[in-house]
């Protein structure tokens, strides 16, 4: 903990934090302020601990060196009481000092106490003994001004912040201006629902609250700026998980005159600063792969690298098996593709299924499985096999291999799941703690449900080698776009933009736009393309992931002062909530829930 931590500004009515005292303030009169964190009343004595954001400082009262209305207001503290006090620190005896705690080895003889504040009785406790568990979350988020309090969330948001100043001291020195940019503003496709926001002056219009600043940022750029950054609110009106809120924060870049290469540089100088702040390891370079790669190699754009179980595509190998299953999935155009597993014949029947059952969740039928041991072959898929085409597979002696067949876009996903769930029930020890990864090259276009979409957004620069495609063979079209990977979680994606408007005119109609509509929806964009734009890039990183996983939280709740549950409700201050009939009157707007449409 710095030095900031502990002691801030000295004000009229406390002399510093507490969590800064040490042994050589032995001595000292000091002021102090908190909250009654615990209150041990052993009759003549009394001793608090008290507590603000730096720490904990045990005090004590007693009748030798507190004032009497002092000592009899010590005997009546609740918890949570916010109580000024004057005294001595002292060095605690040998056998009485505390390690568990930065201040354990020293006391404050209270002289003076007042209570500034009563509170009532705490609806959740601030704190747990060792292994206590937490109230269930929906309690804590509604009583969060309590559940802020925890020694654990306070230390989260603290890393929050130092992070943040890190961040802009580091973009700062790079010559990076931090520019604000609108939060009303207009709706763009860009993946997921905007939040619309009713205008009262220009009734029945609707401003949307930003998914990005992408638009301005770009800009920016053609205006001249260079190099910009932001530390950008950001909304989507999306489902929720635990990794995903309907207001994030981004970590906002857009720079001129730039290749991948200088964009990538930077990051990982920044992702290097960051870590240093949070005690984490990031050595540059970071390895980088193509999606194509990682995706045949891995079944995922996001790997977690800190195992090297790689995938295999045994489609050749698996010719000559006499099995339906692959026969009739090779027929219809697919492949076979598994997981070598050494060692993982010990693995039994059930933990085989457990893996095979996180390849379903993630849309598989089931996996095809075999394990050789001394006793021969066997599994789903060893009975089918002769030794020859075990060992076609790699499959050794004490060896599991666990198989899909199948199209990519349903293998790749479920062997990706294996993957993971194979290195969790084998106890495969991590080879790297941090495992840092550039994914580039992905795909600009991709296909859901039969239709054509924009893989990032639709202002990634084609690939120079395959602009060509970009009419005939558009999923066939790589994107010069890159993605930050940290042990298996994407920390951020990025791209060089389309500097040329009528390229991004191209772009646009590849996804099925008439023109009359791109010039509705982007006749702004391409307007300031025309005037005369640089090659641009950036990069927007989730900074509530990366205190996230810096901090080893389960939840992005855990990394957010106020966060919205899974249904995207506030509940510490009961958001949302019904228009009144005068609001909505002010605004043009009449609410017709649950009514049917054209009644």
């Amino acid at each position: 903990m710095s030095r900031s931590d502990t002691q801030v500004e000295r004000t009229r009515l406390r002399d510093r934090m507490v969590g800064g005292l040490r042994a050589e303030d032995h001595g000292a009169s000091q002021r102090l302020a908190g909250w009654v964190h615990r209150r041990r009343d052993l009759g003549g004595l009394v001793f608090v601990d008290l507590r603000d954001r730096s720490g904990l400082v045990q005090l004590s009262f007693g009748p030798a060196w507190t004032e009497p209305e002092s000592l009899a207001l010590a005997h009546e503290l609740g918890h949570e009481d916010v109580v000024l006090v004057e005294g001595t620190v002292e060095r605690r005896p040998e056998g009485a000092r505390n390690q568990e705690i930065a201040t354990g080895d020293v006391e404050v003889r209270a002289v003076r106490l007042q209570r500034l504040s009563d509170a009532v009785t705490p609806a959740i406790p601030v704190y747990q003994s060792a292994g206590e568990p937490l109230p269930a979350e929906e309690l804590r988020l509604q009583h969060r001004v309590l559940d802020l309090r925890r020694e654990e969330l306070q230390r989260n948001l603290i890393l929050r912040h130092k992070l943040v100043i890190a961040a802009r001291n580091y973009f700062d020195g790079l010559g990076f201006l931090e520019v604000e940019t609108p939060m009303l503003t207009k709706a763009t496709p860009e993946g997921a629902r905007d939040y619309l926001v009713p205008s009262r002056v220009h009734k029945g219009e609707f401003y949307a609250l930003p998914q990005s600043p992408q638009l301005y940022k770009q800009t920016l750029m053609i205006s001249g700026f260079d190099r910009y950054f932001q530390i950008a609110r950001c909304f989507r009106d999306e489902d929720l998980r635990a990794d995903r809120q309907p207001e994030f924060t981004q970590i906002d870049v857009e720079a001129s005159f730039v290749e991948p290469d200088d964009i990538l540089g930077w990051m990982e100088g920044l992702v290097v600063a960051l870590s240093q702040v949070a005690g984490l390891e990031a050595v540059r370079p970071f390895p980088r792969i193509s999606w194509a790669d990682s995706m045949e190699r891995y079944g995922s754009d996001r790997p977690d690298l800190r195992f090297s179980l790689e995938i295999s595509d045994w489609t050749k190998a698996t010719a000559d098996v006499d099995f339906g299953i692959i026969r009739s999935q090779v027929a219809a155009g697919g492949r076979v593709r598994g997981l070598r597993l050494p060692g993982g014949a010990r693995l039994s029947r059930k933990e085989i299924e457990s893996i095979e059952a996180e390849a379903k969740a993630a849309g598989a039928l089931g996996l095809l499985w075999a394990k050789r041991t001394a006793e021969g072959l066997s599994g789903t898929l060893g009975k089918f096999i002769s030794g020859t085409q075990a060992d076609a597979l790699g499959l050794g002696a004490g060896d599991l291999v666990v198989a899909a067949a199948g199209a990519d876009k349903v293998t790749s996903p479920a062997l990706a799941a294996a993957r993971m769930a194979a290195a969790k029930v084998l106890g495969l020890t991590p080879e790297r703690e941090h495992a840092w990864l550039w994914v580039t090259e992905f795909p600009v276009f991709v296909e859901e449900d039969g239709v054509l979409v924009a893989a990032h957004h639709p202002f990634v620069m084609p690939h120079k080698d395959d602009v060509h495609l970009l009419e005939s063979n558009p999923l066939a079209v790589r994107g010069t776009a890159y993605d930050l990977v940290y042990n298996g979680t994407e920390f951020g994606s990025g791209s060089i933009r389309i500097h040329l408007p009528d390229l991004q005119r191209r772009a646009l109609r590849v996804l099925g736009l008439k023109d009359e509509e791109i010039d509705t929806k982007f006749g702004f964009l391409l307007g300031a393309l025309a005037a005369g734009a640089p090659p641009h890039g950036g990069i927007a990183l989730g900074l509530d992931r990366i205190v996230q996983r810096f901090t080893g939280s389960g939840s992005l709740r855990d990394v957010i002062a106020f966060p919205k549950t899974t249904a995207a409700r506030a509940l510490f201050e009961g958001a949302p909530t019904q228009a009144g009939s005068a609001e909505l009157e002010a605004l043009g707007l009449e609410v017709t829930v649950g009514r049917k449409r054209g009644s």
